[in-house]
């Protein structure tokens, strides 16, 4: 709700009605307290924890938009729910980031509004318009007033090698990449850096984090490799009790992300918060006007994605 509120002062117009409890037995009622009729609506709802509460909302509005015949339901999703389940890496398993598409669209979508999607290609997933926007803009704004010194820009895994070459041409800075291994959902070996951080101010640079495996064995890693001074910029910091744990007691310096997704205030790490709010506002007035989000997909030249 904050950030909604948030997004709606920065294009000047009113937060919309709706009403949205839970039955006794814990079904999800919704209803529009406003009229809708031939409007152009905008839902902002972050699919994080508790997800699948959160998604049946986002349905149950969509639908009952759709039924009160608004013109078009645009889904502002700045968070996207089940994203890192976007193919069939084992035999038996669904593809979900896929079955989300296809519900947003039976709910009644039109088209879709979201950022730093964990992997591009869902975009695929939709046979309506998708605008992916990336919160680099916003975290360039806040790193270009610190004094970062010698700065290289690490990926914590192969992966995400694409948007962290897009940070370091952004910041004009070297780049590194930490090799690892994965042993279970919550557990990460790192095995090698690839890339000099002697001695320099590291940038660790991913779309998600939950249990920050990842980011702190990297960081551990880089400790070791004599980084002098270690950041992460996370887009969307999902994180739960043991994340918040092995922050705590980390090699990292600075967690540098945006309100995409609620959080709880916690002590005893350094968590910078950057507001999301006004990036997604342009791309919902320059949507409701039909005019280009292209340029809200790239950003001192480059295309962070």
């Amino acid at each position: 709700m904050s950030l909604a509120e948030s997004i709606c002062d920065s294009i000047g117009v009113p937060l919309g009605r709706c009403l949205v409890r839970d039955f006794p037995n814990g079904e999800t009622f919704a209803k529009i307290e406003e009229n809708v009729r031939g409007e152009d609506v905008y839902v902002v709802q972050s699919t994080s924890p508790p997800v699948n509460q959160n998604m049946m909302e986002l349905f149950i509005i969509c639908d009952a938009l759709r039924r009160a015949s608004a013109s078009r339901i645009t889904a502002v999703m700045p968070f996207y729910g089940y994203a890192r389940q976007d193919r069939k890496d084992q035999p038996r398993v669904p593809i979900s980031a896929k079955l989300v598409a296809n519900l947003l669209v039976a709910a009644g979508c039109n088209r879709v509004l979201t950022m730093d999607l964990h992997a591009q290609q869902i975009q695929g997933f939709f046979d309506i318009p998708v605008d992916h926007l990336y919160a680099a803009p916003v975290m360039y704004d806040y790193l270009k007033k610190m004094d970062l010194g010698d700065l290289v820009v690490v990926s914590p895994d192969v992966g995400g090698i694409k948007m962290a070459h897009g940070y370091s041409q952004m910041l004009h800075a070297g780049l590194a990449i930490v090799a690892k291994r994965r042993m279970s959902d919550t557990e990460v070996e790192t095995v090698s850096v690839i890339g000099n951080v002697n001695g320099k101010t590291v940038l660790l640079v991913d779309d998600l984090t939950e249990t920050a495996g990842t980011l702190v064995t990297a960081a551990k890693l880089l400790r070791r490799r004599r980084a002098k001074r270690i950041l992460a910029c996370v887009s969307h910091s999902v994180l739960n009790d043991q994340g918040v744990k092995r922050l705590r007691k980390s090699n990292i310096d600075e967690l540098i992300t945006t309100d995409s997704v609620p959080r709880p205030q916690f002590k005893g790490v350094k968590v910078t918060t950057l507001s999301v709010a006004a990036l997604l506002g342009e791309a919902i007035q320059r949507i409701h006007t039909n005019s280009s989000v292209t340029s809200l997909f790239e950003f001192e030249g480059v295309r962070i994605g």
